[in-house]
């Protein structure tokens, strides 16, 4: 009798996707770095802690959630907070099938930023817009025809570095509607911090 084909297993287990564990104790420390050095504000974290978008993780990791149009999750934005900060994704996240946000009821533009900490600090800066996470700088993913297809006015707010003018310039080629918005500094929340 022939045997099931189990070299794809491997792959498909690591497709997965395998969010952080939450590890409540270690919340304070990652709240007292995004608000301290990334001086992101307490009125926008507290919300995204109450709502499970944002964690931390038993890495002290910070774990922002990427949510599809469902609100399911679909990945994780992971941000150290040690000494040496990195950032990486959760293992099978889809950054294809949702992002991380933060906006009002009702905005009135929508800016794109590389990941959820320029996000947060976009949305600080510019109050009535909806700010989205591309995690990473990406020219064309899969859930953007769908966000600009809500005919509002829409920015590329990439890093100011050659990455991001050059992805920017991508998504503009693909995305003619979409606009370019510089970070004054390098980023979005080198600019927050640079007015804080």
């Amino acid at each position: 009798m022939p045997q099931p084909n189990t070299s794809l297993e491997p792959t498909q287990a690591s497709r997965r996707l395998a969010l952080p564990v939450p590890a409540p104790g270690a919340l304070p420390a990652i709240i007292g770095y995004l608000g301290g050095q990334r001086r992101l504000p307490l009125a926008w974290l507290q919300p995204l802690v109450d709502s499970g978008d944002l964690y931390a993780d038993r890495n002290h990791n910070a774990v922002f959630l990427l949510r599809n149009e469902h609100h399911a999750p679909v990945g994780a934005e992971l941000r150290g907070t040690g000494q040496e900060t990195w950032r990486g994704m959760a293992p099978g996240s889809r950054k294809d099938n949702g992002y991380f946000a933060l906006g009002p009821p009702r905005p009135q533009a929508i800016v794109l930023c590389e990941s959820a900490i320029d996000t947060i600090s976009c949305r600080t800066l510019y109050p009535d817009c909806l700010c989205i996470s591309t995690s990473g700088a990406r020219d064309n993913p899969a859930w953007l025809p769908a966000i600009l297809a809500r005919n509002l006015p829409a920015s590329c707010g990439f890093d100011a570095d050659a990455t991001g003018e050059r992805m920017a310039q991508a998504m503009i080629a693909r995305h003619p509607a979409v606009r370019r918005l510089r970070p004054p500094c390098h980023d979005w929340n080198d600019t927050l911090r640079n007015r804080a």
